[in-house]
């Protein structure tokens, strides 16, 4: 199974001058807590609530005049339609990532989240693994 069988298609995106208010509210409107930035349609990082929380409001930031360029994470790990799923599950699970952008021809055509692969019954081993990768504890520094 491909990728782009259960990927989600419509995907909401930023561009990297946008503001991280304005990140927020796209997130609050759409009901999502990660989103790709793009420069056209070219993936130049991800932004997630995360983000937001950590390196804006809990370092006193103003969302609306700090960019998401500054607080997105660049280079995002991003795979390509024709991807096996079982690949995708695998990378999710070394990266310790939930959702990934899909692209075609490094343009973005969408989204998969390890939601999509959780509600196909012959991937749910897969599910069941990354997960427990990706929820792996740390320990926090004090």
């Amino acid at each position: 199974m491909k990728v782009s069988e259960i990927m989600t298609k419509s995907v909401a995106s930023l561009n990297s001058d946008d503001t991280v208010e304005r990140a927020a509210q796209v997130m609050d409107e759409h009901n999502i807590g990660s989103m790709p930035v793009c420069s056209g349609e070219n993936v130049i990082g991800i932004i997630t609530d995360r983000d937001i929380t950590l390196r804006n409001v809990a370092r006193g930031e103003n969302p609306r005049v700090q960019t998401v360029r500054e607080i997105m994470t660049s280079n995002p790990v991003i795979v390509d339609q024709d991807m096996d799923i079982h690949d995708a599950a695998r990378i999710m699970s070394e990266r310790q990532i939930r959702r990934l952008p899909v692209v075609k021809n490094n343009r973005l055509i969408g989204f998969i989240a390890l939601g999509d692969i959780a509600t196909y019954p012959r991937l749910k081993d897969d599910a069941e693994k990354t997960l427990c990768s990706v929820s792996e504890p740390c320990t926090p520094v004090m």
